[in-house]
């Protein structure tokens, strides 16, 4: 073929060059040539003829196209695959991270794979050939770039190496737990995101690994309740004012249930004070919880009621003020009222009906021992409601209905008492005041 035919061939194989003028008119046919034939080589997964002519291309008209990094990548790896020889590897993987380095210089504003996205990638392949790296710092800094920047958008491996690199600094490095706690829960957010989608091809991957860095979250030791303390005592006393650090601290406590904490507790009131809002409205009635203070506790969860706009946060703080009212002032009827606000704000949770069955076991409405036993009529038909509408609670609730069953009353209780004849509808009295059936 003529060498005028093989320019026109790669000219029009690969569309379109470098935008840029000034490069694009240094761009030699020989380069397109060389650039067709590793393209065509490339695509077919031939990479020992497209390394030649690759190699020529990059080094000789980096800003030419595109490919020469998407599939440069390839070539990179397989040559990698081939050799075991430490000076050729060497020579290779430092050629790697510099065609990052250049596909960022001459094509970093792409849209579809923009600078963000090639750091990403590129963190991606130093922590395979750069092994000898224990802490990886500066892959770590490309991928916090590309995760602050791409969000949701970020590969889910990206998202996850993130972490595991913030992981590993922080076990090398105490000091760095705040940073590595800020990490994870800023890429576990974009993993749930992606996780709950069910449209994205990835979600399925994306919890799965959000899983994996739970696990490694858990096994690091940071989330001790202690080690938060010690980590932020001093910055809620340094940030009295500033209610967005405090209300991510308050946030921060109640995602690793360490709400029992004295910092926790400060960090809420102060926050509540600047601004209320219904967590930290929420973390200042568990204070009162914890000391006592019923009474403030439940105005406190009122107020979170009021300034939420979730609502299963809601059905949560009321759920919370039925028990303060069941459990530690025996104010039945209130408790009962809330626990059913509770089930209006999400009646897909069984907890309420639990509760309120053992308010209606609980009772004793009759001076008669044989009428106070059909309490557990109606307790039974709660827990079988908390089972109806929460399967995720079926093993609690059949417990607690194979523990009251047994207090029904029997055959020749009901026998002696002709308005609890079998099948018949009874109103249990009292408080209560609710129809069953007799049993």
């Amino acid at each position: 073929m003529k060498k005028k035919s093989l320019f026109m061939l790669a000219f029009v194989a690969l569309g379109s060059v470098a935008a840029n003028a000034q490069e694009s008119s240094t761009i030699s046919e020989e380069c397109l040539i060389n650039i067709s034939l590793f393209n065509e080589s490339a695509k077919n997964k031939q990479y020992a003829d497209a390394a030649g002519p690759w190699l020529k291309a990059y080094t000789e008209c980096p800003s030419a196209n595109k490919a020469i990094y998407s599939h440069g990548r390839n070539i990179l790896v397989w040559q990698l695959s081939q050799t075991k020889d430490p000076k050729e590897i060497d020579v290779l993987r430092n050629r790697l991270m510099e065609m990052y380095d250049k596909r960022i210089q001459y094509f970093g504003d792409d849209s579809k794979y923009p600078t963000p996205w090639i750091l990403g990638r590129k963190a991606l392949d130093y922590i395979i050939y750069f092994p000898e790296d224990q802490l990886k710092e500066n892959a770590y800094q490309w991928l916090e770039t590309a995760v602050d920047s791409l969000k949701t958008d970020a590969d889910v491996a990206v998202l996850t190496q993130f972490v595991a690199l913030s992981a590993n600094i922080y076990k090398a490095k105490p000091e760095t737990a705040e940073k590595f706690i800020s990490d994870y829960l800023k890429a576990g957010a974009y993993l749930d995101a992606i996780a709950s989608n069910p449209s994205d091809r990835y979600a399925a991957s994306a919890a799965q690994q959000k899983q994996v860095l739970d696990a490694m979250f858990v096994q690091s030791g940071v989330a001790d309740c202690n080690t938060l303390d010690n980590i932020y005592k001093d910055k809620v006393a340094a940030n009295i004012s500033n209610f967005e650090v405090l209300s991510k601290i308050v946030e921060f406590y109640e995602q690793m249930d360490c709400k029992e904490s004295e910092v926790y507790f400060a960090a809420s009131t102060t926050a509540h004070k600047i601004s209320p809002t219904a967590k930290s409205a929420s973390g200042c009635a568990a204070m009162c919880y914890k000391n006592k203070n019923f009474e403030e506790a439940i105005k406190y969860f009122e107020e979170a009621v009021n300034l939420s706009e979730d609502n299963k946060d809601k059905s949560n703080y009321e759920y919370m003020i039925a028990y303060i009212y069941y459990s530690e002032l025996k104010n039945y009827p209130t408790a009962r009222s809330h626990a059913r606000k509770a089930s209006e704000y999400d009646p897909t949770t069984g907890k309420p009906y639990i509760l309120v069955a053992h308010m209606y076991a609980g009772s004793q409405p009759y001076d008669d021992p044989i009428l106070n036993k059909t309490v557990y009529w109606v307790a039974v038909d709660e827990l079988r409601r908390a089972k109806q509408v929460d399967p995720s609670c079926a093993e609690e609730a059949d417990k607690y209905i194979n523990m009251y069953s047994r207090h029904f009353p029997n055959t020749e209780e009901i026998f002696f008492h002709a308005d609890l004849g079998e099948g018949k509808p009874y109103t249990v009295g009292g408080w209560i005041g609710v129809t069953t059936t007799c049993r």
